[in-house]
């Protein structure tokens, strides 16, 4: 039983930084119909941009919190990553937005390597540790540990999702964003401005890939170039199996997949005698992506639509 809750635990934990992610995704795709490959990058760009400002104002200021400066370097990260994602959409998704589906998807890919490579470039690409900002003694839950780090993230997730919630039914701007995905051209005839709701969505899903990125580096203590591809493509995979567009969908995709992903190493791998332990864990996400593409295409929340005549 100890070993089930540890699991839970870890599942949570883990689901929470996907579906962070994942909501980037399916704003992004239930607005303009893009799928936004390089949304990892984003990631990773917040999280080694906040190991740099930690470093800083570690020499700088040394007898300052622990929690105050992971709060601080988490600020300047997401201005970073919103600022990155609104100079992607504008050079290189905008000009494309009347194209055939395949051009914005290339671009895409290409905008994920040319991030990586500059990130390979600013800060080297060989792995960095993050410090320990926050206390690192372990609370007991019925035989489980949980980390300070693993409460934030899960503390974080929830007010993130609560006010993310909050700004798509109850504002200004989330009636225009719901309007602009219903229809962007009969938005504009009601005084909508879908660019700036366009760039608007960019900038939110990248504060929250930030936020995933610095909590997901305090995690598990190492910051690299590359580190943004996998929670990435993971997360697609989440928002695909909650349903692509639905806001719920990539929140209940991303705490399942994280669920299935750390039972599945847990007791698989133990079934297995470790032939499909720990380090194989990342074929759980891709078994469930076939699965829901194979079985229910729309996903888990998704709607079934007809096609038009």
């Amino acid at each position: 039983m100890d070993t089930f809750i540890q699991q839970i635990i870890n599942g949570l934990v883990l689901g929470s930084m996907y579906a962070l992610v994942a909501l980037g995704y399916t704003m992004v795709y239930g607005i303009i119909g893009l799928i936004n490959f390089a949304h990892g990058e984003v990631l990773m760009v917040g999280a080694l941009t906040s190991w740099s400002i930690i470093g800083l104002m570690k020499e700088a200021m040394p007898n300052t919190a622990g929690w105050l400066v992971l709060l601080i370097a988490t600020v300047i990260a997401c201005i970073v990553a919103a600022t990155l994602n609104f100079v992607i959409e504008k050079v290189a998704y905008r000009p494309l937005r009347n194209s055939p589906k395949l051009a914005p998807l290339i671009t895409a890919i290409g905008m994920s390597l040319l991030l990586q490579t500059l990130a390979m470039i600013i800060w080297k690409p060989n792995y960095k540790p993050y410090p320990t900002l926050l206390p690192s003694v372990p609370f007991d839950i019925g035989g489980a540990v949980i980390t300070p780090t693993q409460v934030l993230i899960l503390g974080m997730t929830a007010v993130s999702l609560a006010v993310l919630m909050w700004l798509v039914n109850y504002t200004k701007l989330g009636r225009a964003m719901r309007a602009t995905a219903e229809n962007p051209r009969v938005a504009a005839l009601m005084g909508v401005k879908p660019d700036v709701v366009i760039s608007a969505t960019f900038v939110i899903g990248a504060v929250l890939a930030a936020i995933a990125g610095v909590m997901w580096a305090a995690n598990y203590g190492t910051v690299q170039h590359s580190m943004g591809f996998l929670p990435g493509l993971k997360a697609f995979t989440a928002a695909v199996f909650g349903g692509i567009g639905n806001l719920a969908g990539a929140v209940v995709g991303g705490i399942l997949l994280g669920l299935i992903e750390s039972l599945g190493a847990g007791y698989i791998g133990a079934l297995t005698g470790g032939v499909l332990g720990s380090h194989y864990s990342d074929i759980f996400a891709f078994i469930v992506l076939i699965a829901v593409l194979t079985l229910r295409p729309s996903g888990l929340l998704g709607e079934r639509v007809a096609d038009r005549a």
